[in-house]
């Protein structure tokens, strides 16, 4: 009897420090940190299912934390993605979808971005107390209307630091490396060129000759002209490497063009500083990876350690930077009060391929990949969360969630108030993420490519079921590849996409690869399914508004009166970072 007694006060007195020390952590602010991955499959990582590739401080976080296994995308390429993940709302609604066939930003000197009337997680948290800063990719835009306006850049958008790319890595960032910004236009205009130079040779040839009468006033209208068309599109394209690939610690640009040899040092000596400074908190760190985007630029200690290439070396260089991160909270006393959380922006690059290396990310056992609106495989993430002590370790969560949601969470932590003036699509993961929720918010999630719908999913929470809606998907070159391959990255609209009516449909509870479509005759339910998602596709659209659309195509030109220049334009050079780095 005393032996009972002990024990069910040394159970109250657990329960009631654990319920109390729980408590205390969730009415503290935490510090918060955000890993966002660039391309990275879902199939790239340990526990995610990859036994080659070492990733062994993300499976820590999976370990010690919470792991999603149906965290979605709002986008399936970068600019829109990040835009829904910034602002806890479809792109649609803040005029980052396109209705064009550019569907990113294709310069730091374009127009476009992230409106400054859209409120991100950053400046409701700043609101809060917290010092906020971004360190690596932004790819949200810098300017409007004037190269110094920074009206779209991150410390105009609740960010108090910023150092990184204003933009996003490409190939010819690193030396020798084929363009890919417009490549089938740049041949065109290269034709063109070669085709107007040629004219003017025949006719100043025909001309000295006697073969053919034509003034020299004629000629020489030719050469202007031609002169002119050439400069008009090579001051743009001829120069890429300076105008995109560039580094800024804050508005000042420190290098110009990038080292991309030092990069990669540089930007976790900034996250390491940023925590040191700020560890009295609160803080949010967003750290936006460079990699695992091409031209996949490696240093010499991970080159050639993988199973998998180049690519399979710069994912286990990103793990390394996650963990030298950690190891840095660590040592400041801070890993139990950090909120921390790693994604990827989107699925893997299918056809991303040199030759037949494969450049791009492995997506699991989900069709498609970057830049398909509705497959899995490009929409499809990891989604790892761990707060000790806050979120239960070795959890696994099969509720469909989303990169939206993050925005309310983090407004939830912080103990701030979500912006009433606009749709929030995003919900606070935080009860489902302690066990004390056990469905997802969301019943509808609605898949986007640019600004066209191609897909939806309904989670019927009743049966458990997760139906799936395809409306338009892409055509697959060649024909059964799975992917794109020949075009770069598959389109949203036109003569590269098939149109389903009725739509195909999956149940990805059973079918998540999405291998064998239901029709009437294989599912009873069929037409009820059907018809519900049609009813939310009605509502969904009810709640859209018409903005600006900033990814057309005069936002997206290169504009030279907007170009970030450290010296005086077009005389863009600078290296401001010298020998700073260290070993880390």
């Amino acid at each position: 009897l005393c032996f009972r007694r002990y024990f069910l006060m040394a159970l109250t007195s657990c329960l009631f420090w654990n319920t109390f020390g729980l408590s205390e952590a969730m009415d503290s602010k935490p510090n918060i940190l955000l890993f966002l991955a660039d391309d990275l499959g879902i199939g790239d990582i340990g526990c995610y299912g990859n036994n080659t590739i070492r990733t062994p401080n993300i499976d820590r976080l999976a370990r010690e934390g919470v792991k999603l296994t149906q965290h979605i995308a709002a986008a399936p390429l970068c600019t829109p993605s990040r835009a829904a993940f910034l602002t806890g709302r479809y792109p649609i609604r803040s005029g980052m979808a396109s209705s064009n066939r550019y569907r990113a930003l294709q310069w730091n000197a374009g127009s476009g971005g992230l409106p400054p009337n859209e409120t991100t997680f950053a400046r409701l948290l700043q609101q809060q107390g917290y010092t906020t800063g971004l360190i690596g990719k932004w790819h949200q835009g810098v300017n409007c209307e004037s190269f110094n306006d920074h009206c779209h850049h991150p410390l105009n958008h609740g960010f108090d630091y910023f150092y990184g790319m204003p933009f996003t890595l490409q190939n010819i960032c690193q030396e020798n490396k084929p363009p890919e910004l417009d490549v089938a236009l740049q041949a065109k205009l290269w034709l063109y060129s070669q085709i107007i130079t040629l004219a003017v040779l025949t006719l100043t040839a025909g001309k000295l000759t006697g073969l053919i009468s034509i003034r020299w006033k004629i000629i020489a209208f030719f050469t202007l002209a031609g002169g002119l068309f050439f400069i008009s599109w090579y001051s743009s394209y001829g120069f890429v490497q300076y105008w995109n690939c560039i580094l800024m610690r804050n508005r000042d640009i420190t290098e110009q063009p990038m080292r991309l040899e030092r990069t990669a040092s540089l930007m976790l000596k900034e996250a390491v500083s940023f925590i040191k400074r700020n560890k009295h908190g609160p803080f949010l760190l967003f750290f936006s990876f460079l990699h695992v985007h091409t031209p996949l630029f490696t240093t010499k200690k991970f080159l050639g350690k993988s199973h998998h290439g180049l690519y399979g070396d710069n994912v286990e260089e990103m793990d390394w930077m996650v963990g030298k991160i950690l190891d840095s909270l660590d040592k400041e006393g801070l890993k139990n009060h950090t909120f921390i959380y790693f994604a990827s922006d989107h699925g893997g690059h299918l056809e991303a391929q040199e030759g037949s290396a494969q450049l791009g990310g492995w997506n699991g056992i989900y069709k498609g990949g970057k830049g398909m609106g509705g497959w899995e495989g490009g929409i499809r993430v990891p989604g790892v969360f761990r707060w000790p002590g806050v979120l239960p370790a070795g959890t696994v969560i099969d509720e469909p969630t989303s990169l939206m949601d993050i925005y309310p969470t983090l407004v939830h932590l912080a103990r701030g108030i979500l912006p009433q003036d606009r749709v929030i699509d995003g919900r606070n993961l935080v009860p489902l993420l302690q066990g004390r929720a056990q469905k997802s918010e969301h019943e509808f999630l609605f898949h986007y490519c640019g600004s066209y719908l191609h897909a939806v999913r309904w989670h019927e929470k009743d049966s458990g079921a997760i139906w799936k809606a395809h409306y338009i998907t892409p055509v697959f070159h060649p024909p059964g590849a799975g992917a794109c391959y020949g075009k770069g990255i598959c389109p949203c609209f036109g003569e590269g996409v098939t149109h389903h009516d009725p739509p195909l449909l999956f149940d990805l509870s059973q079918d998540p690869s999405e291998a064998k479509p239901l029709s009437a005759d294989t599912e009873p339910l069929f037409d009820t399914v059907i018809k519900k998602i049609g009813r939310a596709i009605e509502e969904h659209r009810r709640t859209l508004t018409p903005v600006p659309e900033q990814l057309s195509v005069y936002n997206v030109v290169w504009k030279p009166w907007l170009q970030p220049c450290c010296g005086t334009f077009p005389f863009c050079w600078c290296d401001k970072e010298g020998d700073s780095t260290q070993s880390l």
